[in-house]
């Protein structure tokens, strides 16, 4: 009521968005209506091309402008290896640590049944089916350490342990109840290189 009706309905969407509060919604939209119309078409192009080209890939789960994506394409990883993240933000964090090789599993989420969310809401049996052919000598479950991210990983080393996988799980010098998207390199490396067998 205080604004003209499309200034309002855009801090509308724009509190929409996660982490986006009242406040920061408005002044995002004043912004917005403060910049060029160049720079506006900019973002609006920039938003239609995103959700137009980015997809997710048909083997990991990542974000990807080509299926397969450049990380399952790429000849220099090391295939016997699978580290489990539960969303694409999680493999930009391990990618910063320029410690990991291997290749990757999206789930697209962790088991929460206070959600809804169970094992058949989530790529896991993609994950499984990857496991199938004997490539796979160490599955990395890289779940965020809070109670989700440690019944889904459970759950998944229960499922892996018998196939004869290494199973191993990112050491806790990231601290419980921390995202992975929001730790520093240093600590995610540490974490990696002190991953211990499930």
């Amino acid at each position: 009521m205080y604004y003209p009706e499309p200034m309002g309905r855009l801090i509308a969407e724009l509190r929409k968005l996660p982490g986006i509060g009242p406040r920061t919604a408005q002044r995002l939209a004043f912004h917005i209506l403060d910049i060029s119309q160049e720079e506006a078409q900019r973002l609006i192009d920039a938003i239609t091309e995103a959700r137009e080209k980015v997809r997710h890939c048909s083997i990991c789960g990542n974000l990807a402008t080509e299926d397969p994506c450049v990380l399952c394409n790429s000849p220099g990883r090391d295939r016997s290896l699978i580290c489990v993240v539960q969303d694409p933000r999680d493999v930009v964090a391990m990618e910063k640590t320029h410690e990991y090789k291997g290749l990757y599993h999206v789930l697209g989420g962790v088991i929460s049944p206070m959600e809804g969310i169970g094992p058949n809401e989530l790529r896991v049996k993609e994950l499984i089916n990857r496991l199938q052919d004997g490539t796979v000598k160490e599955v990395v479950l890289a779940t965020d350490l809070n109670a989700e991210g440690e019944v889904t990983a459970t759950y998944l080393a229960r499922l892996i342990k018998p196939l004869g996988i290494k199973t191993t799980r990112l050491a806790h010098g990231l601290p419980v109840g921390g995202d992975l998207e929001y730790a520093d390199e240093v600590t995610l490396a540490k974490a990696l290189e002190g991953r211990r067998e499930l």
